[in-house]
């Protein structure tokens, strides 16, 4: 028997990665919106993975994730999903996107739709709903169309409509038209090629297998296309429940498999043509009717290798070696191109535990693989206790395809640890890596079998010249987009972290300036803490705020240096002055809460006593001395020698130290009264001789009223620190009379 296999079969691209995405997906909170594809063995494999398929999105709980399908939704599914947070993981095939937008696009311009395919069918359920469900849904060359006459019209395909009947659709829409048809020939070319192809192997064969799920719309086109040809075509939904007997009377049998039909199905088919009759010969159609997506196989019989699997059983008679099984060649060249994954789970069977490992058998394999105990999840490998568990099923994980098929049950569990730690992270977890590298847009990592890119600008706050400087360095991120597919590639950002971090500092410190500001006033006395100082003056923290204290404010007779008053890193309590809340300012002072030297004044000080002081300055009525630090005695002019001077400056300079008596003393009016002759020996305060006989050595002396409106004039001018009242100005005049 003769077996010609379509080249262009199995999954297609779109429903590839709809299947692979659904498999690889977190089935916790994960839902599929219909069938993945119309296949019943794959879509109980995808059940048993956990996700749960739901007919309506209103089934879908907010905040879920849902899977579209290839066979693309309703535009207005998209918004309803953003606005119930739900995430979309859209597997719509590309050539199906394509149809949308030319269907919203024409429709927007104000075309009547027409879509060729069958209105039940989930894509033309979508693309109508790109349109406010306003197409019209055409199925056969043989509908009436005369109602579009006069109208603008589109035309577009389902994308695996027969190309035949979408041939004479639009010649008939043509023929009824006045205006020009805008056609779009929206039929995927895979569609395209395994209708041509599946019409080829029908006139060459005798019999051909149609396999595929029974409500497969792709499929089932197959399957008339075929019957056209041939007489004798088997529709079959998979290898089981079919008399391969029924093929034995047949000398040639071609193979053809929908867009939804695993290669594990048309694997399984020729294993079970094989088990029937072991004179089948395989080849791989040579047809090339159009460019497909699908990698290019071409086996024939006479120029396969010899099967390495089994020694095939001969004759008592046969002396010479076993010939080849082309059959078996086709099989692994399936296995090696389509039957594994990278990523991929597969179920195997233990058929013997070594001291290396387990031998396992997979699914469709006619030989064992060796399993190394180093890939197994476990502690400690025991051959004991693993042969116990011959015949049984364990899960495994395609690590690598070449050279050679690598498995691993190790990681499995360490990919579902990382599944769990990225759909943490896909959810805002902050996670960290060790910089590798760096290229010209950022900088790359590793997190477990992802790499992680950092773009420049998403390193840190401001721009980073070099990023030579960050290898080897730490970085806390969190993820922008992490990207699921072969890829396996988080792009994050630090940046993001730090701005938080920022602005919850932020929002902390404005919240502890409003308590702050809240909870004080003018008046208040405030402990506080000396952080550091400056020139004109100290900055103290006051429960975390810092106040200012000027130096001006620090002590009442004047300091040099902050330091000479308060010392840093002690405490002290403080008098709130000022409160600008807008500039978020608070002025504070340190001398409001000491005593000034006149308030010690009278415990410190009493008339008669002498003092030693300093000359600070000099009026024309006296001269004032620093008795201490804040508090000045006045020496009146007449109370500087016993000789009558003019002023004085004549005596006395700034600077000089003397001893003088205290004549009167009022601390509440700030004044002291000092006498200088009062000290004077006896001998030098009587006036001299030459001062009473020269007359003419003595100044000329001013009208007795004009020298008291001087010392009047000096008194008032001296303010609260000149001591000589109206009082003394009359008895000094007495004294003169």
């Amino acid at each position: 028997m003769d077996v010609i296999i379509a080249k262009n079969s199995g999954f297609c691209t779109g429903v590839r990665h709809a299947v692979d995405t659904a498999l690889a997906a977190d089935c916790r909170n994960t839902y599929i919106l219909g069938e993945i594809i119309h296949n019943k063995d794959v879509i109980e494999s995808i059940s048993a993975h956990g996700i749960c398929t739901v007919d309506n999105l209103s089934d879908v709980p907010d905040g879920a994730n849902v899977i579209f399908r290839s066979h693309g939704v309703p535009e207005s599914y998209y918004g309803e999903c953003e606005k119930r947070g739900i995430n979309v993981i859209d597997c719509t095939c590309g050539f199906v996107k394509r149809t949308q937008k030319i269907v919203r696009d024409e429709y927007l311009k104000g075309k009547t739709i027409v879509i060729a395919g069958e209105p039940t069918h989930p894509e033309v359920i979508g693309l109508r709903g790109w349109c406010d469900n306003k197409a019209v849904v055409v199925s056969s060359e043989d509908d009436d169309l005369s109602f579009l006459s006069g109208k603008d019209v589109c035309i577009v395909a389902q994308t695996t409509f027969s190309v035949e009947k979408f041939k004479k659709i639009i010649e008939n829409i043509k023929k009824q038209r006045e205006k020009t048809v805008a056609v779009f020939e929206t039929i995927c070319y895979t569609t395209i090629g395994r209708q041509l192809e599946a019409e080829e192997i029908a006139k060459k064969c005798e019999a051909v297998l149609v396999i595929g799920g029974l409500n497969s719309s792709n499929t089932n086109k197959l399957y008339d296309i075929a019957s056209q040809y041939c007489k004798n075509v088997f529709r079959l939904a998979n290898a089981e429940r079919f008399d391969y007997t029924k093929l034995k009377k047949f000398a040639s049998v071609g193979i053809v498999s929908g867009a939804s039909t695993p290669d594990a199905q048309t694997r399984e088919v020729l294993l079970k043509m094989e088990e029937v009759s072991t004179e089948v010969k395989a080849t791989v159609s040579e047809e090339t009717v159009t460019e497909t997506a699908q990698p290019e196989v071409e086996v024939k019989a006479e120029e396969a290798p010899v099967a390495a699997a089994e020694e095939t059983a001969v004759s008592a008679e046969a002396s010479e070696e076993a010939k080849p099984n082309p059959m078996d060649d086709v099989v692994a060249k399936i296995d090696s191109e389509s039957k594994f994954r990278k990523g991929q789970t597969v179920s195997a069977t233990i058929s013997e535990a070594t001291e290396s490992g387990l031998k396992i058998l997979l699914p469709f394999s006619k030989s064992e693989i060796l399993l190394s105990k180093d890939e197994l999840d476990c502690e400690e490998y025991s051959q004991e206790e693993y042969a116990k568990k011959v015949g049984d099923s364990i899960e495994l994980l395609v690590v690598e395809l070449k050279p050679a098929l690598k498995l691993s049950q190790k990681m499995i569990k360490v990919l579902k640890e990382e599944d769990a730690l990225t759909a943490e992270i896909e959810g805002g977890k902050e996670f960290s890596i060790t910089c590798t590298g760096f290229n010209k847009g950022g900088l790359v990592g590793k997190m477990g079998t992802y790499q992680v890119f950092v773009p420049a600008k998403e390193i840190r706050m401001g721009y980073v010249k070099d990023l030579s400087k960050y290898e080897g360095k730490t970085l806390r991120l969190r993820a922008l987009e992490i990207k699921k597919d072969k890829k396996k590639e988080i792009i994050a950002s630090q940046r993001v972290i730090l701005e938080e971090e920022k602005a919850t500092r932020e929002a902390a410190k404005l919240a502890k300036e409003e308590e702050f500001f809240n909870a004080i006033s003018v008046n208040d006395v405030v402990l506080g803490k000396v952080e550091r100082v400056t020139k004109f003056g100290a900055f103290v923290s006051v429960n975390g705020f810092d106040c200012l204290a000027h130096i001006s404010d620090l002590s009442w007779t004047g300091i040099k240096e902050v330091t000479d008053v308060l010392e840093i890193g002690k405490s002290y309590e403080f008098l709130i002055l000022k409160i600008d809340r807008e500039n978020k300012k608070v002025s504070i002072g340190y001398k409001q809460l000491q005593p000034q030297p006149w308030d010690l004044a009278a415990e410190k000080y009493a008339v008669g006593e002498v003092i030693h002081g300093k000359v600070v300055r000099i009026v024309p009525f006296g001269a004032f001395v620093e008795v201490e630090k804040g508090i000045d005695g006045l020496v009146h002019v007449s109370q500087i020698s016993n000789e009558r001077i003019e002023t004085p400056a004549t005596v006395l300079s700034v600077g000089d130290e003397v001893d003088a008596k205290i004549v009167s003393l009022d601390p509440a009016a700030k004044k002291m009264n000092l006498s200088i002759k009062a000290l004077l020996p006896e001998s030098e305060r009587k006036p001299s001789k030459r001062n009473r006989e020269e007359g003419e050595d003595r100044p000329a002396r001013k009208p007795r009223q004009s020298r008291r409106d001087d010392d009047e004039m000096g008194s008032w001018k001296g303010g609260a620190s000149v001591s000589t009242s109206l009082a003394d100005i009359l008895a000094d005049a007495e004294k003169r009379k």
